[in-house]
């Protein structure tokens, strides 16, 4: 698995951080990485992005954004409002066979959720990753709502033709709640794929350094995990964000 897109179930709900610990964990077992955001929207040509955060958390990582829009919309809606070329789906394929070329995992971010527009056919985040021939691992929510969330992008994954190595709850909440505790054994029948990593909440303002030695007992081995991570721990257990 040389490239793996991240995508999520909606915005907002740990994508990046998440993104970034799957990159440390990696990095922690002598790998290289390479990071690719397809389209950072809402921030100034300026300011630090998706990426920059992923290789402040995760340590040396390759960094690459294919375009920026400065307004906090869909990649297509926002390149339209700005009169900038929009993002195709072939671009960020050959974006990421070429990383893919002198790294050992390249991860490619999406924006939103996966069936988001990129440009004015309608192109999504699955096509590219149709097109790269590559995975999507799916960061979901913990709590009441998620079941649904995760099941249609499932559903869409599944009719673009492509596969998932499981999911990652992208803020796991240090005082979890029924739903969320439930979530933890109904999630890997909602996806159609395991649950393979919980992010705490907060981890993304931790110290670079607390997020690299946590962040392998957040995931599982299939995403360079240390091996000590146990979905059914976290029901019982409050995880912290030192592991």
């Amino acid at each position: 698995m040389s490239v793996l897109f991240v995508s999520g179930t909606g915005t907002e709900i740990g994508k990046t951080v998440t993104t970034a610990a799957v990159a440390a964990a990696t990095l922690r077992r002598g790998r290289s990485v390479a990071v690719l955001k397809a389209a950072q929207t809402g921030l100034a040509v300026d300011e630090p992005g998706d990426a920059a955060e992923v290789g402040r958390l995760a340590g040396p990582v390759t960094l690459s954004e294919l375009a920026r829009f400065p307004e906090p919309l869909a990649p297509n809606t926002a390149a339209r409002r700005a009169g900038m070329p929009a993002v195709r789906p072939q671009e960020i394929a050959e974006a990421a066979a070429k990383l893919a070329a002198s790294h050992d995992l390249v991860l490619v971010e999406g924006a939103g959720g996966l069936l988001v527009r990129f440009d004015d056919e309608g192109n999504t985040l699955a096509d590219a990753a149709r097109m790269a021939g590559a995975p999507v691992l799916v960061v979901v929510e913990a709590g009441l709502g998620t079941l649904n969330t995760t099941a249609l992008t499932a559903l869409a994954l599944r009719s673009h033709g492509l596969d998932s190595p499981g999911v990652v709850i992208g803020s796991w909440p240090a005082e979890p709640g029924l739903a969320a505790r439930c979530n933890l054994a109904d999630l890997p029948e909602a996806a159609g794929a395991p649950l393979l990593g919980a992010v705490p909440a907060g981890s993304g303002t931790l110290s670079p350094d607390a997020f690299r030695a946590a962040a392998p007992d957040w995931l599982a081995p299939e995403l360079g995990g240390s091996g000590t991570f146990d979905p059914t721990r976290l029901g019982t257990q409050r995880p912290t964000a030192a592991g």
